[in-house]
């Protein structure tokens, strides 16, 4: 008798899972420039916030956003690197799963620019020119305005997603 045939995986196999490019269309596509506009907006929404004295409702705004900046940043570099297959249940339908982080992140950001308008307003009274104690009114007035930015960048690659999506096309670039 002879022995079986040595049993070695297939070398295009390992090449394909482990190779990572550099997926150029995305950088120049419509939701590449979205997204690192929704990272830079994102970022200084949430160090605005940080960076202030804060309290109450503004914790939701601050976790609002640090959670979707570090969602973003995944999903930029899964779909940068070509590697968002290997999401497990999800990397199929990464299209979709792009509009719905969109959506949910736009919904959020909504509520958050809202909590950050409000306590803007509450802390108008030492918006005066000699008023002596520190206050945080420029803070929230600039993280209110970061937050609309944000919550219309995200409506933007939303509604870019869905177009796609409604043209018949799976991938996001």
């Amino acid at each position: 008798m002879l022995p079986p045939p040595p049993r070695q995986p297939p070398p295009q196999a390992r090449a394909a899972r482990g190779a990572v490019r550099l997926q150029r269309p995305f950088l120049r596509s419509p939701l590449g420039v979205l997204r690192l506009l929704q990272l830079l907006a994102g970022a200084a929404f949430w160090i605005t916030i940080a960076t202030s004295k804060y309290q109450g409702p503004v914790h939701f705004a601050l976790f609002v956003s640090v959670l979707f900046w570090l969602l973003t940043l995944g999903l930029y570099f899964l779909t940068l690197l070509g590697k968002h297959e290997l999401v497990p249940v999800l990397g199929s339908r990464w299209l979709v799963v792009n509009v719905a982080h969109d959506v949910l992140a736009a919904a959020l950001y909504g509520a958050a620019t809202g909590i950050m308008s409000d306590q803007m307003q509450r802390h108008s009274y030492c918006n005066l020119k000699d008023y002596p104690l520190p206050c945080a009114y420029h803070a929230f007035l600039a993280a209110a305005v970061c937050g609309g930015v944000c919550h219309g960048l995200y409506l933007l690659s939303a509604l870019y997603g869905c177009g796609r999506r409604c043209q018949g096309k799976q991938e996001v670039a």
